[in-house]
């Protein structure tokens, strides 16, 4: 992607060890796409900066834009849940132009295969029929996604939780308190899993007794 910034590549080495939770609890500021946008392999996960498509229903646009999409790159790509945009032969090019993944707010076909491939697919659901090929691509430097804006250039985490997007100045914000946030639940769920309860590592009657006396607090963990 052309113009890209020189943190981007550190940033998503990081965030490829990231899960969206904890990105999610450390950057509220970030946005999160609405619910519906899953992996049609579970346990698919992707991070890399956005190449983004409007595709007016239609795949003329997607192609335009898969086209113009390179290594390590996010298509994603807008349209109504209708027919599918997307399927074997168009993935297929993705994985041998090395894109990190696809995230499609619509429908795929030809999901079989789709999860047999080595490249990260989040969609909506699935059709057998496709859109047709007839409409002139517009430039879209932005698109939303239920009200949600996503940029060229925007950083893209997706895994089986939903998707999390933010600019390279939100990511960058976020990403030390989304690694230690990642640290401590790992280290919770390792003592967890060797007999140790999670309320000796949460504040819960302290936070319980702070609201009933309206004091402000936080649910946290030690």
């Amino acid at each position: 992607m052309a113009d890209e910034d020189p943190r981007t590549n550190d940033l998503v080495e990081r965030l490829a060890h990231v899960d969206t939770t904890s990105l999610a609890d450390a950057g509220p500021d970030l946005r999160v796409l609405p619910p519906g946008l899953v992996p049609l392999r579970p346990g698919s996960r992707v991070a890399g900066p956005a190449v983004v498509v409007d595709s007016q229903d239609d795949l003329l646009p997607v192609l335009v834009g898969l086209r113009s999409a390179g290594p390590g790159d996010v298509l994603v790509v807008t349209g109504t849940p209708g027919l599918a945009l997307a399927g074997e032969l168009f993935a297929t090019e993705a994985l041998r132009r090395g894109l990190a993944g696809i995230v499609i707010d619509g429908l795929c076909r030809d999901s079989r295969t789709l999860r047999t491939l080595a490249l990260p697919f989040f969609a909506r659901g699935v059709s057998p029929r496709a859109y047709g090929a007839r409409v002139v691509p517009e430039p879209a430097g932005t698109v939303r996604v239920d009200g949600v804006e996503i940029a060229t250039g925007d950083l893209v985490v997706a895994d089986d939780d939903g998707v999390v997007i933010g600019s390279v100045d939100e990511v960058a914000a976020a990403i030390e308190a989304a690694e230690a946030v990642q640290r401590r639940e790992e280290a919770l769920r390792a003592a967890i899993e060797g007999g140790e309860s999670i309320f000796d590592h949460l504040n819960l009657d302290e936070h319980l007794q702070a609201l009933r006396e309206g004091r402000a607090s936080r649910l946290t963990f030690s």
